[in-house]
Order: C-alpha cells, then sequence, then structure tokens
C-alpha cells in the first residue's frame, strides 16, 4: 500500500545507504555493489503499476511465471489476476495426462459380541466357551481413480469387493463426466458385478439460481428378475450464509421422501433430518462441535428415531498428523444393541473398523465402548505418535535446511556485508536520536527463544539485529509491517522452518523498555503500552 513518494524516499534511502562510491575498501565497495543492485532491481519491480501488481498478489514466482510479455500493459490488478489464472489453468493442462485422484475404502466388520454375551446362562455349559471368540464377519473394500480427458471431461473408474459370512461379490463401474457450462455437469455411467447384472445411470447436476441447485440421478439395474429402474431427485437451497435446505426423493426399490437442514459455521455443524418411505421411516438429529485448536478436535452426537427403533450415538476425532484422522464413535440402539465404530482417514483413503460389542443394552459394554478407546487413545498418542511426529518434523528440517543451506548462507553473507555498511549511517542516527532524546535500540535479537520449561533442551537459535534495526529508525520512529521479518535488510533466517521472534531492548525519553513480536506480527515503537516499559532496576 506504500505510495510512489513513500517508494522513491525509500529507494533514495538504501541507494545513500549501499551506493559503491560511498566505501573506498576494496571488500565493502563489492559488497555494497551487489547489494545496491538488488535495490535497484527491487525498486525496477516495485515502480511499475504491472509488474507491482503481480508481485503484491503472487511475489517472486508470479514474476517468473511464462506469457506475461503478451499480455496488454495498463490493466488492473484484477485484470491481471484474471490473466495470471488464465496461464495458471494453461500449463495445468499440459501436465492433464499426468493427474489422477484416487480415493478409496476398507471397511472390516468385528463381531465381538462373545465379549459380553458369553457371561448368559445359556454359555455355562458350552464346551471351550472359556476364552471370548473374535470373528471377522464383513469386509468391503472399494476404489476409484479420476482420469481427467480434457479440462471438461473426466473418466471415473471404480470398483468394490464385498463379503458377508462366507459370501461375496463384487462390481466395477465406469463413469464419464462432462462439464457442460460454469452451472451445471452431466455423467454417464456403466456397471457390471457378479450380484447384479448390467447398471446404466444418467446424473445431471445444474445451478438453478446462485443460492439453489438440482441433481438428478437416473439408473437401469439389470436381473435375473427383470429391470428395476430407479431415479433420485435433489433439490437444495442455501437458506443463509451457513445453512443449507435439501429436499430429496427416491423412486424404486426403496422409495423415500426426505428433507434435512444442514448449518455449517466455523465452531459447529448442526443437521436436523426427517425421511418418510418404505421401509424406514425415521427422523435424526446431529450436533457437531469444532474446537478451534491445532489438531482440529470434534466431538459430535446424534439421536435417530425411526421404525427400525432408536439409535443414540457420540464420538470424537482429531488430526493425528498432517494427512490423518482418527475418530471412534459408540453407538447405543434398541434392537441393535452396543457397537463400537473407528475410523482411520489417511489423505484420501478411509480405513473404518465396526466393532459389534452386544445385542443387548448392557452398561459395562457402554462403560468399555467409551473409556476403552480413549485410554488406548492417549497412550498412543504418548507413547508412540507424538516421538514419532517429533521425529517426522525434526527429519523434515534437517531435510528443509540442507536444501536451503545454500541459499541460507548466501543470505547470511548478505545480511552480515549490509550490517558492516550500515555502520557509519546508524552512528549518526545515534547521535540525531540521543539530541532529541529519541528512539535508540539497545539491544535486538531475531529468531528462535526458548522460553517454555517443557522445551527446555531446544537450542536458543538467534542472531543479533541491533544495527539494522536502529538503521531503520526514522524521526524516532520504528514501523514494521506484517510480514516475515528475515527480509528485512541486514537481517536472515537463522533456524529454517521454526518459529521465530524479535526481541527489542530500546531507550525513549530516556528510558528503558522492552518488547517481543512475532515474525509476522506487525510493529510499532515507541508505543504508549505499559507492558514495554522495564522496572526502574534496570
Amino acid at each position: 500500500q506504500a505510495s510512489q513518494e513513500e517508494l522513491k524516499a525509500a529507494y533514495r534511502r538504501l541507494c545513500m545507504l549501499y551506493h559503491p562510491d560511498k566505501h573506498r575498501d576494496p571488500e565493502l565497495k563489492t559488497q555494497a555493489e551487489r547489494l545496491f543492485n538488488l535495490v535497484h532491481q527491487a525498486y525496477e519491480v516495485l515502480s511499475d503499476p504491472q509488474t507491482r501488481a503481480i508481485y503484491d498478489i503472487y511475489g517472486r514466482r508470479g514474476l517468473e511465471m511464462e506469457g506475461w510479455e503478451v499480455v496488454e500493459r495498463k490493466r488492473t490488478a484484477a485484470e491481471i489476476r484474471e490473466e495470471f489464472e488464465r496461464l495458471q489453468r494453461e500449463r495445468e493442462e499440459r501436465r492433464l495426462q499426468q493427474r489422477t485422484n484416487p480415493k478409496g475404502t476398507i471397511s472390516v466388520g468385528i463381531d465381538a459380541t462373545d465379549l459380553f454375551d458369553r457371561y448368559d446362562e445359556e454359555y455355562e455349559d458350552v464346551p471351550g466357551s472359556s476364552f471370548p471368540q473374535i470373528e471377522i464377519n464383513k469386509m468391503h473394500i472399494s476404489q476409484s481413480i479420476e482420469a481427467p480427458l480434457t479440462s471438461t471431461d473426466t473418466a471415473i473408474l471404480s470398483g468394490n469387493l464385498s463379503t458377508q459370512n462366507g459370501n461375496g461379490g463384487g462390481s466395477i463401474n465406469l463413469a464419464l463426466r462432462r462439464v457442460t457450462s460454469a452451472k451445471g455437469w452431466g455423467e454417464l455411467e456403466f456397471g457390471a458385478g457378479d450380484l447384479h447384472g448390467p447398471l446404466f445411470g444418467l446424473k445431471i447436476f445444474r445451478n438453478l439460481t446462485p443460492r439453489c441447485f438440482i441433481t438428478t440421478n437416473c439408473a437401469l439395474q439389470f436381473s435375473s428378475r427383470g429391470v428395476r429402474p430407479g431415479l433420485t431427485t435433489v433439490l437444495a437451497r442455501n437458506l443463509d450464509k451457513n445453512t443449507m435446505g435439501y429436499l430429496q426423493w427416491r423412486w424404486g426399490i426403496q422409495s423415500a421422501m426426505n428433507t434435512s437442514i444442514v448449518r455449517d459455521t466455523k465452531t459447529s455443524h448442526f443437521t436436523v433430518a426427517m425421511q418418510l418411505g418404505i421401509p424406514h421411516s425415521f427422523m435424526m438429529v446431529s450436533y457437531q462441535h469444532k474446537f478451534q485448536d491445532e489438531d482440529q478436535t470434534r466431538v459430535k452426537g446424534s439421536l435417530k428415531v425411526g421404525f427400525f427403533g432408536t439409535i443414540v450415538e457420540y464420538g470424537a476425532e482429531r488430526k493425528i498428523s498432517r494427512h490423518s484422522v482418527l475418530g471412534a464413535t459408540v453407538s447405543v440402539g434398541v434392537p441393535q444393541g452396543v457397537s463400537l465404530k473407528i475410523k482411520l482417514n489417511r489423505a484420501s483413503q478411509t480405513y473404518f473398523f465396526p466393532v459389534h460389542l452386544t445385542d443387548q443394552l448392557l452398561p459395562s459394554a457402554v462403560f468399555y465402548a467409551t473409556v476403552g478407546p480413549l485410554v488406548i487413545y492417549f497412550a498412543m498418542h504418548r507413547l508412540v505418535i507424538k516421538p514419532y511426529l517429533r521425529a517426522q518434523k525434526e527429519r523434515e528440517l534437517e531435510k528443509q535446511r540442507e536444501s536451503t543451506a545454500s541459499d541460507i548462507l548466501q543470505k547470511k553473507q548478505e545480511a552480515e556485508a549490509a550490517v558492516r555498511l550500515m555502520q557509519e549511517s546508524v552512528r549518526r542516527i545515534i547521535e540525531a536520536e540521543e539530541a532529541r532524546m529519541g528512539l535508540i535500540v539497545v539491544n535486538a535479537w531475531y529468531g528462535k527463544f526458548v522460553n517454555d520449561n517443557s522445551r527446555k533442551n531446544e537450542k536458543v537459535k538467534v542472531i543479533d539485529v541491533t544495527v539494522p534495526l536502529q538503521c531503520l529508525v526514522k524521526d524516532s520512529k520504528l514501523i514494521l509491517t506484517e510480514a516475515s521479518k528475515a527480509g528485512l535488510p541486514g537481517f536472515y533466517d537463522p533456524c529454517v522452518g521454526e518459529e521465530k521472534s524479535l526481541k527489542v531492548l530500546y531507550q525513549f525519553r530516556g528510558v528503558l523498555h522492552q518488547v517481543m513480536s512475532a515474525d509476522n506480527e506487525a510493529l510499532r515503537i515507541p508505543k504508549q503500552c505499559k507492558y514495554h516499559r522495564l522496572p526502574s532496576i534496570f
């Protein structure tokens, strides 16, 4: 947001600081020439409205994008953004054939009813019943991949295999999707399997208004009993910024009408639904609370009442690594009994383990289904997950340090050269500030500080930035914007990939003050704040 006059003033100031003719020492003169050229290159970019708009929006990668030479000059920032996105789309289309979007699900059903039902009287006389029997009674595996054919056409290949109590089967499906316009798309589906005959389907999506859309799915399933037609239509509308309303009509083997309202905010997710159909009719209410922590913890609960009975579910999920989310849900119902459902999402793969504990409503089963996963999770998190994530982070940091070692070394040399070139200017600034009882930076450090006792084994990694910070003082003021301070003149990154801060001890009007600022936090000193001022003992 700096004006052209402010850019020119900053440019002149840095030119005076780094001008080669001001330094007689050959080594300082060489360093000054290099920094002077960098300042000149920066000013060339920022003084031109077009290149400045590109840099402000996309940074250096935007300037390196091929194709800007054909862009008409004197465009607005919005027009330049559109042009950049067009160039990106062209580049993506060239790599279109190399992209797929694999998705998969593995579900393993476990029958553990013998853990609790074995205590019934009927088990007492059964030979060999001293140990509970836990069995896998069903499995399901599904996988799909997407293959973009053109910018508007996509082929989707999917398949699944299922088995339950010794009987199983599978199917394979091929879908072709075409985006017809910005408002809709259509999809043709062909499938075949050993349990059912051939399948032909048509799916259409259409935006009716900016706040309303409709989806229609028609299907013909061929079998030995004849042709089974099916039709599903969903009408959805935005009721407000965070709320959607849905109306669904399904005709076919299991005909039903369903209506639901879904409200999704930053901290919660609420759903209420009602269905009238054959054979199932029900009402359902569910709520999910989203905690604003780095692990993205969520707790949820739901109540479902219908012709089939009543089900109460509660559970939680939490992010355990960068790409993995672990969740557990306890289901208590009549006549379903008690079940524990464990789900792990790893990138685009889902692993689901429903464990059926008992057919009855036993308090002991509910207790162990609730407490057991919590105890196991916290034990695993402390003994396995945290050490693994810590070691993984260290490996990534080490890899990042190795890949940027030469660049950081160059930045360090440039920063050290800039500090040497600043010495004379800083001396004059300090003399002027002392004369007016202004702002004098006594000490300043930048890097990684360790103040938490839990991190006392970590190493402090800071650099002295007293000189370059004093050089930025103008009219007894120091103003830093919301950006990484590693890019300031005389600064460099002493700990790549780690959290950094700036700590400043300064004197203003003859009184000592101290302030600590996060790396990307704006800073303005002096500030009329009692927390900056140090006690008189200093």
